[in-house]
């Protein structure tokens, strides 16, 4: 009998993390994360599997979430510890060095990343990170190994998982690291177009026969009233789609009618709050994927992360998690969708990929 002797060690530290190997031989650590329902991740939610656990209507038992924010090798991405993770790529170019490495690779989705999100909120477990120049803002120490600095000596990006638990997403060692700070995080299947809100249904996003192009089919709009995915015109002015407001009280709400546009806005997740018009089947959309609180909540609640918005351009994507200058306001709630166009690389802003074994669900 033969053993993986990697595989075996990081068995005994972390049984629900795994190397799963390409076909080149190279590892990534990945962190298994088994499917759950909306109930278990919010109070008084139904039982419907949380969408992140839905891949062209079929249900998949659990997802595998890169556990270190990713680098490159050879035109392919890996979750690897110790290392600098790679930045000034695409939002198209990110993706596509997750797609390259096989069937069920894929960039992180919005789905994914929503329910990490919600898990931790739920059990308590909202991570801290690399979002003070090497340390967290609430640390007086720098915690984990650095690996750049900016020209004013400060420190920026640090080595992949090499903080404290504190910065694992369950504060265990087999958790996954860097959700705050460090590096803001492309993420896929999410976009807004002239502040129109727009993903792929469930997570879609999982199956790289979903394109992301700008022109795809896949994208779909969410009617306001019924919560459905719908299709959109094209121009940002679906009829009874849920868009983006640059108003309200917390800075931003979710409505049917934008009526003050801005390139560039914000607001806290958790003073985030829709027109009187939307429904509550399209609340519990926006809530499971991580782009609304729940009633009652105040910023405070999800960790004073923040979303940023445009309602002007004509596409922006989002990246997640917040850097390493982004204070309190970075976490795992964060999304930044102002600046994004697919074009766009920046110092700040890298990635992390996902895989679902889809062909043990018949995809």
């Amino acid at each position: 009998m033969q053993y993986d002797l990697a595989e075996f060690a990081l068995k005994m530290v972390a049984p629900n993390n795994k190397l799963i190997y390409d076909d080149k031989g190279i590892p990534s650590v990945m962190v298994y994360v088994p499917k759950f329902k909306m109930s278990d991740v919010i109070d008084g939610a139904g039982d419907s599997t949380h969408p992140a656990f839905i891949v062209n209507g079929k249900e998949v038992p659990g997802i595998w979430i890169s556990k270190y924010q990713n680098i490159v090798n050879n035109g392919r991405a890996y979750s690897l510890p110790g290392q600098d993770p790679t930045v000034n790529i695409t939002w198209d170019t990110a993706r596509g060095y997750c797609e390259s490495k096989g069937k069920g690779w894929h960039m992180m989705t919005k789905a994914e990343w929503a329910a990490i999100m919600l898990w931790c909120k739920k059990n308590g477990f909202q991570p801290w990170g690399n979002n003070n120049y090497g340390k967290d803002s609430r640390e007086t120490l720098q915690q984990a190994i650095p690996a750049t600095y900016g020209s004013d000596g400060k420190i920026n990006h640090v080595l992949t998982g090499t903080g404290p638990l504190t910065w694992s997403h369950n504060k265990q060692l087999d958790g996954i690291w860097d959700l705050n700070g460090n590096v803001s995080e492309w993420t896929g299947a999410l976009r807004t177009v002239k502040g129109e809100l727009q993903l792929l249904e469930n997570n879609n996003g999982a199956n790289s026969d979903n394109p992301q192009t700008a022109t795809s089919t896949a994208w779909k709009a969410i009617d306001a009233t019924t919560g459905a995915f719908i299709a959109p015109d094209g121009n940002g002015t679906t009829a009874n789609s849920i868009k983006i407001d640059a108003t309200g009280a917390g800075g931003a709400q979710w409505c049917k009618t934008i009526t003050k546009t801005s390139e560039s806005f914000s607001c806290a997740l958790g003073s985030l709050t829709c027109s009187a018009d939307i429904s509550d089947a399209a609340k519990a959309v926006l809530r499971a994927y991580g782009l609304l609180p729940v009633d009652g909540a105040e910023a405070s609640d999800y960790d004073d992360d923040r979303l940023w918005f445009n309602n002007v351009a004509d596409e922006r994507l989002f990246n997640s998690g917040g850097d390493f200058g982004n204070g309190t306001v970075a976490g795992v709630g964060y999304s930044n969708g102002n600046w994004t166009s697919r074009g766009g690389v920046n110092s700040y802003v890298g990635w992390r990929s996902a895989y679902v074994d889809l062909e043990s669900v018949g995809l």
